[in-house]
């Protein structure tokens, strides 16, 4: 399947898995909306991309109003969407639970369950009521949507959170050939995940460092996910590099 003139969104595309992302959809035809806190980092995309196949809108997905723009502006330029990447997300300083702040607990939540339900309900009227119908929304879930890592309960909740809506979200489009599926990360060598490779503490209390893998290949899963007809969807998939501890006892 090619992706040739169809739309997509990707949030937090300025770096890691949401760039990895956007360089193999445009790669494969489609035309991307990057969107992320800082427009030099998402103009450095588009320039890796091309301007042809790439329109930049700086997005706070904490800020509702933002949010709305963003569609407004991609249904404006392009007419229509036919694919979101839920992709931004943010992580917490690694504390013990009982020491979390409240306001750090929010600022995870707002950033990593929160818009997700807002970008889905406005991807949702859009691709509800365009012609032709449909679309699919791929969130990104993470390792940590199925298994913590220590001290992790912010980024852990709200990634199983991100299951729940996958799931909904599934069922609800169904009358509206919306396909709703999510991507579950291991250790991509990102800005959050290459910190893997220098050594992370262990449940048994110990530091290893632990495998990566090029975020290329999450990329290249993303985009066949997305390509496929809309009468198929890939519910869930895990990607992750092959030797990261997480099946079995690592």
């Amino acid at each position: 399947m090619s992706g040739t003139g169809k739309i997509a969104i990707v949030t937090g595309a300025g770096t890691g898995v949401g760039k990895a992302a956007a360089v193999a959809l445009a790669g494969a035809g489609w035309k991307v909306v990057l969107s992320g806190r800082r427009r030099e980092l998402l103009d450095e995309v588009a320039s890796v991309i091309g301007a042809d196949n790439t329109l930049v809108v700086p997005t706070d997905v904490t800020d509702p109003e933002s949010i709305r723009a963003l569609f407004d502006t991609t249904v404006k330029t392009f007419g229509r969407l036919d694919m979101l990447f839920n992709n931004a997300g943010i992580g917490a300083p690694a504390v013990p639970l009982e020491d979390l702040p409240l306001e750090t607990w929010r600022q995870v939540v707002d950033t990593n369950l929160t818009a997700i339900f807002l970008c889905t309900q406005h991807a949702f009227r859009v691709m509800r009521d365009q012609n032709p119908r449909g679309g699919r929304i791929i969130n990104n879930g993470s390792i940590s949507a199925h298994a913590p890592r220590p001290n992790s309960i912010a980024y852990t909740a709200t990634k199983h959170a991100v299951t729940g809506i996958t799931k909904s979200t599934s069922l609800d489009g169904r009358a509206y050939d919306i396909a709703c599926g999510q991507i579950d990360i291991g250790n991509a060598d990102t800005p959050m995940g290459g910190r893997m490779k220098e050594g992370v503490p262990q449940a048994d209390g110990s530091i290893r460092a632990e495998a990566v893998m090029d975020p290329l290949h999450v990329g290249e899963a993303i985009l066949m996910m997305a390509n496929l007809p809309i009468e198929a969807n890939v519910q869930f998939m895990t990607v992750m590099a092959t030797k990261m501890p997480f099946v079995g006892r690592g």
